[in-house]
Order: C-alpha cells, then sequence, then structure tokens
C-alpha cells in the first residue's frame, strides 16, 4: 500500500475526527466511553487544525488516519517544554491497522521537528494499555520517562499518562 501523509484538508476533518473519536472508543481508551468529555476533543479536527498541524495518511484516495503535530509549545500542548515539538492524537481507522500508517505518521512528525529551528525533541503522552503505538515509538528511538508521566485528571488517581521522548 502507498500511504502518502500530508496536511489534513477542511474537507476531511469530520472523517478525522470519526476515526479518532471511533479507534480511541473501539479501545476502551476513553474511561467514561460515550461520555468522556475528551471524546469531543477528538473529533473537532478544526479546532487542533487552528493551531497545531494535522497530518493524515492516506492511500487509494482514502483517509486511514491522522496525527496532531505540535511544533512548540502551545494551546495544543500539554507537555512539550521549550524546545520540544509534541504529537498528540494519533489514531489509524481499524480497517488500516497493521500497513504502517501509524508509523509513517510518527515518522512524518520527527522529520517536522527536525525541519523546526531550534526543536532539540520530539515528546508525547499515551496510555499503559497503547502498547502497538509504544512499540512504532521505540523503533523509531523515543524512551520512556517516567519522571514526566502525568495526570490530566488530578480528581481520579487511578488516570496516569506515560511520557515518551526522542532527543533529535
Amino acid at each position: 500500500m502507498d500511504i502518502r501523509i500530508r496536511p489534513v484538508t477542511p474537507t476531511e476533518h469530520t472523517t478525522l475526527g470519526d476515526i479518532t473519536a471511533n479507534a480511541y472508543l473501539h479501545d476502551n481508551l476513553l474511561d467514561f466511553g460515550e461520555n468522556d468529555a475528551y471524546l469531543h476533543e477528538l473529533r473537532n479536527v478544526t479546532k487542533r487544525a487552528a493551531s497545531a498541524e494535522v497530518l493524515v495518511a492516506v492511500a487509494d484516495g482514502r483517509v486511514l488516519g491522522g496525527v496532531t503535530f505540535v511544533p512548540t509549545p502551545g494551546p495544543m500542548s500539554d507537555i512539550a517544554r521549550p524546545g520540544e515539538a509534541e504529537m498528540r492524537m494519533l489514531a489509524v481507522a481499524s480497517e488500516a491497522r497493521g500497513r504502517g500508517a501509524g508509523e509513517a505518521l510518527v515518522r512524518a512528525c520527527v522529520d517536522r521537528a527536525r525541519a523546526t529551528a531550534g526543536c532539540t525533541g520530539v515528546v508525547l503522552s499515551t496510555q499503559r494499555t497503547m502498547r502497538t503505538a509504544h512499540r512504532i515509538y521505540e523503533r523509531l528511538g523515543f524512551t520512556r520517562v517516567p519522571e514526566r508521566d502525568w495526570n490530566p485528571l488530578p480528581e481520579l488517581d487511578d488516570i496516569m499518562l506515560l511520557v515518551y521522548e526522542l532527543t533529535l
């Protein structure tokens, strides 16, 4: 399959929002399922695209998945420090998994980070259960940084996001 990575177009916002939301829902990554407040954020590609780069993996005229690339700390970053880019909301449609789209999206973010003046690294947050994604990150040279793990909902003790980083 010939996968191409490019910026999302406005006509693809709904498609990518659905892919992202469905991936998180079907993989049981939302603590409150359909009632999880984060579901709205996952669907809102228009908001992400207004303050970050949203990339899509496309093959045979179809959007297979996407990722949000945040080149510098800002409104769409959760954990990036000065000099770091951040990757967020990596998702691939269930029927397109295992074909290299996820890895191609991660590689595209790393390439963009390397092309960003002053960028010294890429960081991302992930859940413990996202083992397939962890294997991609580790294969591409990302390492775990447990001291940067964080809880997006401090009122709930059992939610902890793992942090990976890649030094450029």
